[in-house]
């Protein structure tokens, strides 16, 4: 009687299950990996939207605000009402109403800068005080102009103002190593407000 042969080739040895495990070990650890990055990609471009979309919000309104300064409805008002001089503040003065004062809701704005909070303050000098206007913020500055554009320190003769806010991102970035990891954005305008232009 013949017996059939039997192939002892039925299974995986150890060998080829090592080797296929370490494959796969590979190829996860390198989808972990690219996972990993994407997610700081994205992470990274999270924090640079949301550090533009900052500095272009506070540009834009203290901007508005500055192109108010100093409108009154009649010339004849005595308080002066416009841009003062100040290395410190950057204040604006209107009127809205004709009753001569500086007492009402934005008729007297002032920003400021706090520098060891990164935070740009607002004061619209109602009783609330300084308010956190803008975070994150690297720097604010603001240079008074004549109406040639030449910087002017008398209060009479401002005309425009040369703002420049520099916005950086909420935390540091440990693979970039400028600035200490933290990437910013810069934003200059050159601002006329139309009432002061007597």
């Amino acid at each position: 009687m013949n017996y059939p042969i039997q192939n002892s080739n039925d299974g995986f040895t150890i060998i080829e299950l090592l080797i296929a495990i370490a494959i796969m070990g590979i190829i996860i650890s390198a989808l972990f990996s690219f996972s990993i990055a994407q997610r700081k990609y994205f992470s990274v471009q999270t924090q640079i939207s949301e550090m533009t979309q900052n500095t272009r919000a506070a540009m834009d309104m203290i901007g508005g605000e500055l192109s108010m300064a100093g409108y009154r409805p009649s010339d004849a008002t005595p308080v002066f009402f416009g841009i003062p001089y100040s290395t410190s503040q950057l204040q604006i003065l209107a009127e809205f109403n004709a009753d001569n004062d500086r007492d009402d809701t934005y008729e007297n704005i002032t920003y400021t800068y706090d520098s060891s909070e990164k935070q740009i303050k607002r004061n619209t000098n109602t009783g609330g005080g300084n308010q956190t206007f803008s975070e994150n913020i690297q720097s604010f500055t603001f240079e008074y102009l004549d109406a040639q554009g030449n910087p002017t320190t008398t209060t009479a003769n401002i005309r425009q103002i040369r703002l420049t806010i520099t916005g950086r991102t909420s935390k540091p970035d440990h693979l970039y190593t400028t600035n200490s990891g933290y990437r910013t954005y810069t934003l200059t305008s050159l601002i006329t407000p139309r009432n002061l232009a007597y």
